[in-house]
């Protein structure tokens, strides 16, 4: 896996250079960030039993598993994925991320072209067969890798015209998704975007106009018509104003039952498929967005700590293969990771909790969904691909 620099031919391998290769400490082998690896399958079991739980019905006789079935595949592919793009070293990336980035924002204009599936009013995904691909995933890590580039060659020299080129790059793939619409999934490229400015070197004026921009962006798209009415109370739900009282009534109850499930989960929950919520499908959509609710109340406030620990150990390593990493590219990949994660982790728990708007953002490792599981283990092949060859 790793070239053998010292010799003056490629093609040429001293007697014995194998043997001395394989016990080469700086070999990338050698660095899987072991803790890290651990807590992502950690996490995926206990997402495997949170989706058999919140969709294998009522009736003992007849469980459905094709859910968990499809998600143990999902998981399956995505360790394989992960493995793989851990094993080339992520300096090539660099190389094919031009390219990526055109294939991706190509899928992004057809999805919206009348190609693409509609699913309560969005229009993100290609209908596969069974399954569905949802362009917008895939295209954080594009974007990731497109922006630590750039940030690199500018060296913490971010001028204006350099910080207008910088934004381009996330830009044109959040106006293709807000075209779908889904404004949850372009607050993540937003959160991607501001976490590598931050590392990235942009001027503190900047970093506030921006802020003050985004904040007007939302202002307008929430009182524009791209949005239909229901998404923009779902939204707004989480606030105790009038949004309450929405025409869509249905906007806040997604919400309020996912409050009533983890508040009924207690010290200890109700235990491993008996949550009354769960178990009667009370909750919409619990085995993508709302998942965190089987948890609170089948495992209670232990188990939803303890799954809080894990993402929290998780979202730590992350942050040190960032600080290890041997230069700028690595450091940026690093931050592109953790700032997509920290955000979809904080934003999918907080909107069960009532204390964020209801976005549609997953859970990493533990929502049901192809795209979204594929995409998180692409990212952790990246932080350890990082962590891997911090010595070479």
């Amino acid at each position: 896996m790793v070239a053998p620099t010292n010799f003056s031919s490629r093609n040429q391998v001293a007697p014995g250079a194998a043997g001395r290769l394989s016990r080469n400490p700086s070999a990338p082998w050698r660095h899987i960030d072991l803790l890290l690896l651990g807590c992502v399958l950690a996490v995926c079991v206990l997402g495997c039993l949170m989706v058999f739980s919140s969709t294998r019905g009522s009736d003992p006789a007849a469980f459905d598993t094709a859910f968990v079935a499809k998600q143990v595949l999902f998981i399956g592919i995505g360790i394989v994925l992960m493995a793989v793009v851990a094993s080339v070293d992520y300096r090539r990336y660099r190389e094919w991320a031009p390219v990526a980035y055109g294939v991706v924002s190509l899928l992004l204009l057809l999805v919206v072209s009348g190609l693409g599936s509609e699913s309560k009013g969005t229009q993100a995904w290609f209908q596969l067969g069974p399954f569905q691909l949802q362009p917008s995933e895939p295209a954080k890590i594009v974007v990731i890798v497109m922006l630590a580039s750039l940030l690199e060659q500018f060296k913490h020299e971010l001028n204006v015209q350099r910080l207008v080129m910088v934004l381009a790059v996330p830009g044109l793939p959040m106006a293709l998704i807000m075209l779908q619409p889904d404004l949850g999934t372009a607050l993540v490229f937003v959160a991607i975007t501001m976490g590598m400015l931050l590392i990235g070197g942009v001027q503190t004026r900047h970093i506030a106009a921006l802020t003050l921009l985004g904040i007007a962006g939302v202002a307008v798209v929430l009182n524009s018509g791209m949005l239909q009415e229901y998404q923009k109370c779902r939204f707004t739900s989480f606030l105790e104003t009038e949004s309450r009282v929405c025409a869509e009534r249905d906007a806040s109850y997604n919400q309020d039952q996912a409050e009533v499930a983890i508040g009924s989960g207690g010290w200890l929950g109700a235990g491993l498929g008996q949550g009354t919520q769960t178990r009667l499908g009370i909750v919409p959509e619990q085995h993508t967005d709302f998942i965190f609710t089987a948890v609170g109340e089948e495992l209670g406030f232990a188990g939803s700590g303890t799954l809080l620990a894990l993402l929290g150990v998780m979202a730590w390593r992350i942050w040190r293969s960032a600080q290890l990493a041997r230069d700028p590219l690595g450091t940026l990949i690093c931050v592109g990771v953790l700032s997509m994660f920290v955000f979809q982790v904080f934003e999918n728990v907080g909107m069960t909790m009532g204390i964020m708007p209801v976005t549609g953002i997953p859970l990493p490792f533990m929502s049901y969904g192809g795209s979204s599981t594929l995409t998180a283990f692409i990212a952790m092949g990246l932080v350890m691909n990082v962590h891997m060859r911090r010595f070479n």
